[in-house]
């Protein structure tokens, strides 16, 4: 996990984790000016990836969950009996 790697090439836990750690140095208000400007534009890019990473989990569960609805609608509306033959 390095601050110069493409943040679209870490996997969400390794990006939330850098993200974490950016914030710790940041609240420790031990760093100089620019390594703080630095590390806070690094973890605006985390957090706007990790934002959409979220977003498009959030879509995809919305679709399954509106696909089962569907095939829960399209089963009920079926006899059972037709099934059993």
């Amino acid at each position: 996990m390095s601050e110069n790697s493409n943040v679209k090439d870490l996997t969400f836990k390794q990006a939330s984790a850098e993200l974490e750690l950016i914030v710790r140095a940041l609240e420790s208000g031990e760093l100089e000016l620019e390594d703080s400007l630095a590390k806070y534009g690094r973890g605006v890019e985390l957090l706007q990836e990790l934002r959409g990473r979220l977003n498009s989990a959030e879509q995809q569960v919305q679709e399954l969950l509106s696909d089962n609805v569907e095939i829960e609608a399209d089963s009920t509306s079926a006899p059972v009996d037709s099934f059993m033959q």
